[in-house]
């Protein structure tokens, strides 16, 4: 078992920048729909309740 752990450890390893560029990708996807949604709420607001 702990060879497995190992062998494991050792390939993730050798993968270079994967996991870093899936998480900047992740997050630069969800900061665009927030600022979409953020820059897009007022203009369907046609009451005008101020």
């Amino acid at each position: 078992m702990p060879y497995t752990f190992a062998l494991l450890a050792a390939a993730s390893a050798d993968q270079g920048p994967g996991d870093a560029l899936r998480i900047v990708l992740l997050g630069s996807i969800v900061g665009a729909a927030l600022l979409a949604w953020f820059l897009l709420r007022g203009y369907g607001n046609e009451d005008n309740n101020d």
